[in-house]
């Protein structure tokens, strides 16, 4: 019997410290419902603070300006080239004039698979001009453009975050135009 009471006496020894690690293991997961929740607002509480930082952009440095009719301007603010093969071209497209404006329909450019998503900053090119190339806005498989779509009224003084994705250029390709109908070109440089 003393044997047995030996055994068992050892196997339970060695199964307590596994379950007490895989107890703590699981309460530093994070566990519960309950904690989901406060993350959730967490992270709203950054997107909000976010926004600061683009409004700090704003009265700071801007990469390129762009003008474009009835008082819009877009702001470059960053311009970052990724690891997957593509640039990010972001900033903000503001109403700098007195009354309300509809984002033209011109910007979504006149490729009839890009139109039929709606509004877009889908007629933006960025050129390289150094390879004497000129790179379109990427599209999804079902042919959405990867910008900014759905564009409400533009109230006067207020801004908009917006972004627009391109191929990227070859990495010794620093220096870029942005084109976007009805507007005027910026040349910026691109990070990463």
């Amino acid at each position: 019997m003393s044997m047995r009471f030996t055994t068992r006496a050892r196997g339970g020894l060695a199964a307590w410290p596994i379950a007490v690690v895989l107890a703590f293991g699981l309460a530093g997961c994070g566990g519960g419902g309950g904690d989901d929740k406060p993350e959730a607002s967490t992270s709203s509480g950054r997107s909000s603070e976010s926004k600061p930082d683009a409004q700090e952009r704003d009265s700071g440095e801007a990469l390129a300006e762009l003008r474009g009719p009835s008082g819009l301007f877009l702001k470059i603010t960053e311009a970052e080239r990724d690891a997957g093969g593509f640039v990010t071209v972001s900033g903000d497209l503001k109403n700098d004039g007195d009354e309300t404006v509809n984002i033209p329909a011109q910007l979504s450019g006149n490729e009839t698979e890009i139109i039929r998503n709606g509004k877009s900053l889908g007629g933006a090119t960025l050129v390289d001009s150094k390879g004497k190339k000129r790179y379109y806005v990427l599209r999804d498989t079902e042919g959405r453009p990867l910008t900014t779509t759905k564009f409400p009224p533009l109230k006067a003084g207020e801004s908009l975050p917006v972004f627009m994705q391109f191929p990227a250029p070859p990495a010794d390709t620093a220096e870029v135009t942005l084109q976007l109908p009805m507007f005027t070109t910026g040349t910026f440089e691109i990070s990463g």
